[in-house]
Parts: C-alpha cells; structure tokens; sequence
C-alpha cells in the first residue's frame, strides 16, 4: 500500500471526543483510518465513516471487516454528510471528527498528483473526478489563476506567478507537478523558514479543485445539528484559512462571537441562549515530542465544541 499514516493528535482528539460505549460517532474524514481506529478501540461504540477518495472507502471496508458490525462507510463528500447518514436513518451523534486537508496516503502517492517531492500528472482529484489542477493551470485566465493563488493559498507572490504560468503554458501545457513546482520555484524566492516556495500554490490548487473551503462550511454546520445533548464535535485544521472557518463556526455556535458595531442594528437584538460550549478556548497544538517524530504535525490546530444539555441551554 502506498503511502503512510500518522493520525496527527490522536490523543488529544480522543480527550476531547471522549467515546463513550454504546455511542454512535462520525469519522467524517476517514483517510487513513487512524482516528476511527483509535475511537473504535477507546468505547464499545458504532463508527460512521465519510471519504470521497475511493482508495480511502476501500481501506474504510477492510476496517469494517475487523470491526464487525460496528463501522459503516458511506462514500461522499462531507459536505453532504447530513444527507449520507440520513439515507442510513442516522438523524444523531454522540460525536464528530473532522482531519482537515489531505491525507498522508493521498500526498505519498506520487500518482494523485498532491504533491511536488515527486513528479506525478497534475491532478489534486480528491473523488478522481471533475475538473484537475492541470485544467486550471492550462485555462484559467492569468488574472483568475492569480486570484485562485491568492485567496486560497494566501500567496503574496501570486500575479507573478500567474504571469510564468500563463507564458510556460503557451509553449507546452503544463502536465506534472514537477513541471509546476519548478516555473514556480523560478519566479518566488526562497522563504527564511525553510518552506519550499511551490507549497502555497499546491495548497491553493488542492483547495480550488476540490471546493474545499465552502465544504468545511456546510459540514461544520450539518455536524453541528446532528449532535444529541452533550455531543462532542472535534477538528483538527493545518492552515490559516480552514482553522478561520473553524474557529468563526464554533465560537459563533457558543454564542461567543464578537459584538457588532454599536451602529450596527444588529447590536439591538437581543441575544439568544447558546447552546453549545467552547471545550477548546483556544485552539490546542501538538507537542514537541510528536513533531519530531511527524513534522507534518507542526501547523495542526485542535479546537471542539459540546452541545449542552437543554437545560443549560436554557438558561
């Protein structure tokens, strides 16, 4: 099997999940399995299992042989996750976790084309299907893929790479992620932190081909609903722009949102009883010992929330 797995703080998501036996939960990023393993071995409890990836369903079954009768996978975006459970009859949950971004198995095999340590078609496809990242680099306008560069990859050198892009494409297309990461390497300089400087504009592409900004939005949301009293949603984000969303989701749910403008009208409604609690107030990172043993852990951030009792809710 290509590729390797290291469920980034899986302790601290077990903490905040904490799994109880005979509860019902949500692995609404299945991957590589590591989170439903561990929630699977903590509580005697029945797991669902989300992905899109066709290669993460198939690993998601081979979990469900050695489980039996406590997993079910639905492949699907978790974006629909309301509607996947609810084809199952499943209107509840004790719990949800989210593992934001890509998998350690999708970046690993040089043939999805996540990533630029080694040369694989430009693809980014995290369902395989729809549009690549070789369609947007060889037809977005110049000034729509700079755009693209910029808000999802928050890359301040994004017109000029943009204009390399256009001018490479216009003597050959633009096919493999070793092609795309050397005309990038050529215009943006070095970064101090030891970054490779085609990083931000792969993460753009991955979140562009897969629409995936606009996803963690609707499924924080469905989540949320689904949570029975005392439910537990837990998501671990690596970037800027997802743990944004998170953090704006969560607080908001907990009735913690920043007050608006005094001329603001809104300031004169009266605010309503929150019903969920911040179990993370601020958002939790791994320690020093597990970066050393898996450096992609350093930008992960952890935040979770609770759905209170209804008379805590009330009051």
């Amino acid at each position: 099997m290509t590729g390797t797995h290291l469920p980034v703080m899986a302790n601290e998501m077990l903490a905040a999940l904490a799994p109880r036996d005979g509860g019902i939960y949500l692995d609404a990023t299945f991957g590589g399995g590591g989170y439903a393993h561990a929630i699977l071995d903590s509580a005697e409890c029945t797991l669902w299992a989300i992905d899109r990836d066709p290669a993460a369903i198939a690993r998601a079954a081979e979990l469900a042989a050695a489980y039996p009768g406590r997993v079910h996978v639905r492949q699907g975006s978790f974006g629909t996750l309301a509607d996947l459970l609810a084809e199952a009859g499943v209107t509840m949950l004790d719990g949800a976790v989210f593992d934001l971004g890509v998998s350690s198995f999708q970046l690993d095999d040089p043939a999805r084309g996540f990533s630029f340590r080694a040369d694989g078609p430009l693809d980014m496809r995290m369902s395989r299907e729809g549009v690549t990242a070789a369609d947007l680099v060889n037809h977005l306008p110049e000034r729509d893929l700079a755009d693209v560069l910029y808000l999802f990859g928050e890359e301040r050198h994004s017109r000029r790479i943009a204009r390399a892009v256009v001018a490479a494409r216009r003597e050959a297309p633009i096919t493999t992620t070793s092609a795309l990461a050397a005309i990038v390497r050529r215009v943006v300089p070095k970064d101090k932190s030891g970054i490779d400087p085609a990083t931000r504009s792969f993460q753009a592409l991955r979140i562009r081909v897969n629409d995936e900004l606009t996803e963690i939005e609707s499924a924080l949301r469905q989540a949320r609903d689904l949570l029975a009293p005392g439910g537990r949603l837990v998501v671990i984000a690596f970037h800027s722009l997802e743990d944004r969303i998170v953090k704006q989701s969560m607080t908001e749910a907990a009735g913690r949102a920043p007050a608006p403008s005094r001329h603001d009208p809104r300031g004169l409604m009266q605010k309503s009883d929150a019903s969920f609690r911040l179990l993370t107030p601020k958002a939790l990172r791994p320690g020093a010992s597990e970066v050393a043993v898996n450096p992609r852990a350093r930008s992960a951030r952890l935040r979770a929330l609770q759905r209170l009792p209804p008379a805590e809710g009330a009051r």
